[in-house]
């Protein structure tokens, strides 16, 4: 009440959190306004198309061999649906550590097929009315119907779709799952649509939802040949040289993912090296960079297999 609004200006729900932001298209009357009890707000829904993404390709996707093999029957389907009839890999469930290449995965699979690509977080489905999240997932499957082939990938499953002795599952969520499993199930007749959904652990999903899924991938740690090759992969696009022997530091990094290689290693002895204005990424920067990363602490076993 009595904020000025400007066109360009953001409103914030704070309801929901984090803060939903709206953007203000229009003021009228025109220039600026004051939010006042009599005030009207409009909410406009910008229609969102699925995302190509023309960058990921297999080739950046080092290790999972047996996974990639398996990815070779989604791509026959997103290239000749009509081929596969009742007989589609429709729902594929990823699973394993953070920063695997689950995601990676299924954008090099949108990229090489060149299939509509919508990327959305499990919780980003939750709406804030009651009604609003199961409009959520039924828009998002006819839109994907719409731009087919698509790929619908869905990360953080566990977020809504924990077993109901993990929590108490509140109206909402359950009310999104609901709509997710009818979608699933393959009601409607959503041709030359994959789903894949992502999870760090996939035995804490809800057996009902779990079961939808024909196919489970597993994407597991780097071997220490893995590593190296990733560290390889990535210092090809380091824009700066790096000078140090990367086998020594593939077996120190036992126990990190694909990402943790780029980001927490990588990117953080390039922003030193920059920082001292120096031509070359050295090995004392990555030691440096070592250092500063919290020891990892492997996974159980039986969590992933």
């Amino acid at each position: 009440m009595g904020s000025a609004v400007r066109k360009g200006d953001y409103l914030f729900d704070q309801r929901i959190i984090p803060d939903f932001a709206f953007k203000v298209l229009k003021v009228l009357p025109r220039g600026e306004g004051v939010i006042t009890e009599g005030t009207v707000i409009e909410i406009e829904t910008q229609e969102e198309e699925g995302l190509r993404l023309s960058s990921v390709t297999f080739e950046d996707i080092i290790g999972h061999n047996q996974v990639k093999r398996k990815c070779k029957v989604v791509m026959k389907f997103l290239r000749d649906p009509v081929r596969f009839g009742d007989w589609a890999p429709r729902n594929i469930l990823f699973y394993g550590p953070p920063g695997t290449g689950k995601t990676m995965t299924a954008k090099a699979l949108a990229n090489e097929t060149g299939s509509s690509l919508f990327l959305i977080r499990a919780t980003d489905l939750i709406g804030e009315y009651v009604g609003d999240g199961s409009k959520r997932i039924h828009e998002l499957f006819r839109k994907a119907s719409h731009e087919a082939p698509a790929v619908i990938f869905v990360d953080e499953l566990d977020a809504i779709g924990l077993d109901r002795s993990y929590q108490a599952v509140r109206g909402d969520v359950s009310e999104v799952v609901n709509a997710l499993l009818t979608e699933l199930d393959g009601l409607q007749d959503n041709r030359g649509v994959v789903t894949i959904a992502a999870t760090n652990n996939p035995f804490i999903l809800d057996s009902a939802l779990r079961s939808r899924f024909e196919e489970e991938m597993e994407f597991r740690l780097p071997t220490k040949e893995e590593r190296l090759e990733i560290l390889e992969h990535y210092a090809d696009k380091s824009p700066l040289k790096i000078e140090a022997d990367l086998r020594e530091f593939a077996a120190l990094t036992e126990g990190f993912s694909g990402r943790d290689l780029k980001e927490k290693l990588l990117k953080a002895a390039l922003h030193r090296a920059i920082l001292e204005d120096s031509p070359a990424v050295t090995r004392e920067h990555l030691e440096d960079a070592m250092k500063s990363i919290p020891a990892k602490s492997k996974p159980p076993r039986e969590m992933f297999t």
